[in-house]
């Protein structure tokens, strides 16, 4: 058979599979504009990521973190300016999988979207900006990661795509909390991160433009 032909067969099987099984947290006329705007691959990506979602609703909150997590951070990483021509952009959850790649704020709103979407209170995730302390040198450099809040004033669990493993924000030396934010307000680290104090509402420009596309 014809190699052009059997590949040209394979696509619409798969495109026929993907419309024809139900999702479960994107409709079927999103994911047919989806699927026009970011083509075939993105849709992959994304119906991976509805499974993920599915075979997730229903566990323990730490195996939600992790299979969130995971699968985000299998996506490429790319700084604004290459990817998107900007020096800060933050991509709405489904741009980011539609174009398949991304910097470290876009895998913190794609995690804080997904955990809410699977349940997890907002008050219980921040996106915080850190500065990340390079390996073997002094050099700091601006960073984002999701954190998870099991109770408040505890010890947070970091999401993050630098290190890729549930860690315990105390276990993170190598991060430094500046603030966090998340849908409800804006807090100032204290006491190296120790602590923190909200001085207000999330007013972030970002977060603001962020919010149209989502």
């Amino acid at each position: 058979m014809n190699k052009f032909l059997l590949v040209f067969i394979s696509s619409t099987l798969f495109l026929n599979l993907s419309f024809s099984k139900t999702t479960f947290f994107i409709s079927e006329n999103k994911l047919k504009q989806y699927t026009k705007k970011y083509g075939d691959r993105a849709t992959k990506r994304v119906l991976i990521w509805d499974r993920v979602m599915q075979k997730s609703k229903n566990l323990k909150v730490l195996k939600k973190l992790k299979n969130v997590n995971d699968f985000f951070n299998k996506i490429k990483y790319k700084r604004d300016i290459n990817h998107w021509g900007k020096s800060d952009y933050w991509a709405a959850p489904f741009e980011f999988m539609g174009t398949g790649a991304g910097d470290c704020e876009d895998y913190a709103i794609a995690k804080y979207y997904s955990l809410l979407k699977l349940g997890i209170p907002e008050k219980k995730l921040r996106i915080t900006y850190v500065k990340l302390l390079r390996k073997r040198t002094k050099f700091e450099i601006a960073h984002m990661v999701l954190t998870y809040y099991h109770k408040p004033g505890s010890t947070p669990i970091v999401l993050d795509n630098v290190n890729k493993k549930l860690t315990l924000a105390s276990k993170r030396k190598d991060l430094k909390p500046i603030y966090s934010f998340n849908a409800n307000g804006l807090w100032q680290a204290k006491n190296k991160g120790r602590t923190s104090i909200k001085i207000g509402s999330n007013n972030l420009k970002a977060w603001q433009s962020l919010m149209t596309r989502i």
